[in-house]
């Protein structure tokens, strides 16, 4: 008996000690952590959420208080709650913080801002003293939409000044910090009144938590532009990203480099190769101490970006030379990564499956690198692949094309939130109802999405839509440079698209850290639509003001009536003349004549233009579509008179003219070209 009992007791001790001890979780905020606005906070709430995906050997609190502020003298302090308290008792293992956005209001960040770290560092110490192992996680603030009454009157600015405040308190305190901003910024639907997030968004909450908690991030991930057959941008130091699993190391081996890099707090690691010159093919691996991943057929050359609506979309098979050039487009050294959309804009009426896809991003197709091959070709841009067929060439280097173009789509849903939110927020303002947004891509939306019942469907005309879908998906991918072929939805105002395009073209240099990319698109064409005009010329001025932008004239290619000209291997050969010029510092002429000044005299003008040398007309015996006046609205035909590098024009009507335009018809037959028969922009002048 004595033996059995010291057995029991032996066994018991045994069971004590060897016990997981629970890890106790405290997740303190406000109404966005109580679960406000939730059917079933108890169940659907981020920590409820959590509980659930951390299992029983942890135990979560929730100590949320709707309306708190962390500041201790704001209209509504965490401090003086009851919920603070419970928090302090609990004595969390692990305490999760997300207070600030209440602090947004009027009546506290502008009379208390400076006091915002140290209440935030006392707080902390107050835990630390209920548990003094306590570890602490800290949270960036969720968003606050746009939508929200307050957004332009100080809660936008005063959001960013708080988030960078909640930065500097975790690095004073040493505690982790997550990011709640990031991981909900590309859900504005997620957020129904434009503050709470709905279940969607609280599980992405509760995601964030967990893999912050358990350093648990799926294991080794590549961007979805990484597969056989890439090409990798070659003399430059390459920057390579992905995810895995909190500390661990991630080994990159390709050719003669080794590299290894550790997995930062938030999954993410970030790897830097040295200069590889043009070549291959390569094997490339990344290996984890569980995973390895590994890419064969890699070509190290120059990968262009093509991007923007439906002429940039249009397929070979669709253009005037596709039917002969694609059966002999086998190239091995020309590579294609093509990004379609699952679903055309197109006007119909799409599925309740449909529209939950767009609703959670799943818009574009998974897709990888292609050899260029009759098949792969046969439906890939004809912009695009001619392009880079005369880059393959004339440079004799493997070349890369991602093309991502969606037919209809407007500037604005390539342009990234931040610049929107900042520097065009109107045009965020129910889109679907918006002037600022052309009426065609407004109704072709709502015809698409009329079977939702969401106020917040989303679509890919969508402000933000693509560049968060199309272009956040790269994942900074290396590229040489830019293709851009879009406008054709946005000509109702060009006053907007002038700030849409500069918006676009900074926040895409932003994104990928270089504020010297190039940039170069396509003017649009002709056709018989009233903006075109002033559309045109607006585009005209844009390459001339923005570094590095430069653009192509495609209007003598156009069609009175098609909105998609099929000569598209003349406009990929004068893109890429552009390209070879002045990337490549081919001693070549990269453009028509551009318009540069006017000298008025009596009775006549002078209009002068860089690479104008020996300027002819390109059809006929005469230059036509030049016209003058002295006045606005009362322009007369110009008599022409070519000299070298600039014109004269006269009209016996026009004393003193001081207007000069060319070409002013939406659909055109002005024939102005120069020595390399490349045709001058339509385009308006004035002295005045």
């Amino acid at each position: 008996m004595k033996k059995i009992l010291l057995v029991f007791i032996f066994s018991t001790v045994s069971v004590l000690l060897f016990a997981k001890k629970t890890i106790k979780v405290a997740c303190v905020g406000n109404s966005i952590t109580y679960g406000l606005k939730l059917e079933n906070r108890e169940k659907q709430s981020y920590p409820a959420q959590l509980q659930q995906l951390l299992g029983s050997d942890y135990l979560v609190g929730n100590f949320g208080k709707s309306g708190t502020t962390l500041l201790s003298k704001g209209h509504h302090p965490y401090i003086k709650e009851i919920e603070y308290q419970n928090a302090l008792d609990f004595a969390g293992d692990i305490v999760v913080i997300h207070l600030g956005i209440n602090d947004t209001d009027p009546r506290n960040w502008p009379n208390y801002r400076d006091d915002f770290v140290n209440d935030y560092l006392q707080m902390i110490s107050r835990f630390k003293h209920a548990n003094p192992k306590a570890r602490f996680i800290l949270a960036r603030l969720s968003p606050i939409s746009s939508r929200h009454k307050r957004f332009l009157s100080g809660t936008r600015d005063w959001l960013g000044q708080i988030q960078d405040h909640i930065e500097i308190v975790a690095k004073l305190s040493g505690a982790q910090l997550i990011d709640f901003h990031e991981a909900l910024y590309r859900y504005p639907n997620y957020f129904p009144d434009g503050l709470h997030p709905n279940v969607e968004g609280a599980s992405i909450l509760a995601h964030t938590v967990y893999s912050a908690i358990t350093g648990d991030y799926g294991g080794l991930q590549l961007s979805k532009t990484f597969s056989d057959n890439m090409v990798l941008q070659r003399d430059q130091e390459l920057t390579i990203s992905g995810k895995a699993d909190a500390g661990e190391e991630v080994n990159i081996c390709i050719g003669n480099q080794k590299t290894t890099c550790i997995t930062g707090l938030d999954g993410h690691w970030t790897a830097h190769l040295l200069p590889l010159p043009a070549g291959g093919p390569y094997t490339i691996s990344f290996s984890t101490r569980n995973k390895t991943i590994l890419l064969k057929n890699i070509m190290i050359g120059d990968v262009w970006l093509c991007s923007g609506q439906s002429n940039m979309e249009f397929m070979m098979w669709q253009s005037d030379t596709g039917i002969k050039d694609i059966p002999k487009s086998s190239d091995k050294e020309l590579r294609l990564f093509d990004m379609k959309g699952n679903w055309r804009p197109s006007y119909v009426q799409w599925k309740t499956e449909v529209l939950d896809s767009l609703n959670h991003l799943k818009f574009f197709n998974d897709t990888n690198w292609q050899m260029a091959t009759p098949e792969s070709v046969k439906d890939f841009s004809a912009i695009a692949y001619y392009f880079g067929q005369i880059l393959r060439d004339s440079l004799k280097v493997p070349i890369g094309l991602i093309c991502n173009a969606i037919g209809g789509s407007p500037a604005e849903a390539w342009v990234d939130r931040e610049s929107l939110e900042y520097q065009f927020p109107a045009i965020l303002n129910d889109w679907m109802h918006n002037d600022f947004v052309q009426d065609w891509v407004r109704e072709r939306a709502l015809y698409n999405i009329s079977n939702s019942n969401d106020p917040l469907q989303r679509h890919p005309y969508e402000p933000c839509y693509l560049f968060e879908t199309g272009i956040i998906p790269l994942e900074k991918f290396p590229i040489k440079g830019v293709l851009w072929y879009q406008g054709e939805s946005n000509t109702h105002n060009y006053e907007a698209h002038e700030r849409l395009f500069t918006l676009l073209v900074n926040g895409w240099r932003k994104y990928w850290g270089n504020n010297r990319m190039p940039f170069y698109f396509v003017q649009l064409s002709s056709i018989d639509r009233p903006s075109w005009t002033w559309f045109r010329d607006s585009q005209r001025k844009l390459s001339e003001t923005i570094p590095d932008v430069k653009m192509v004239v495609s209007s003598d290619k156009g069609d009175s009536t098609n909105v998609h000209p099929q000569h598209k291997h003349v406009i990929a050969e004068r893109l890429s003349r552009q390209v070879l010029c002045h990337e490549y510092h081919f001693d070549i002429i990269p453009s028509g004549p551009i318009v540069k000044s006017l000298q008025s005299g009596v009775g006549y003008v002078n209009v002068f233009f860089d690479y104008g040398n020996d300027l002819h007309a390109s059809s006929g015996d005469h230059i036509v579509g030049f016209e003058i006046a002295e006045h606005e609205g009362v322009f007369y035909p110009a008599e022409v008179e070519i000299h070298d590098g600039y014109v004269t024009f006269k009209n016996k009507n026009v004393q003193h003219p001081h207007i000069v335009r060319y070409g002013w018809k939406p659909f055109t037959r002005a024939n102005l070209v120069n020595g390399a028969n490349l045709p001058a922009s339509t385009f308006r002048i004035t002295d005045k």
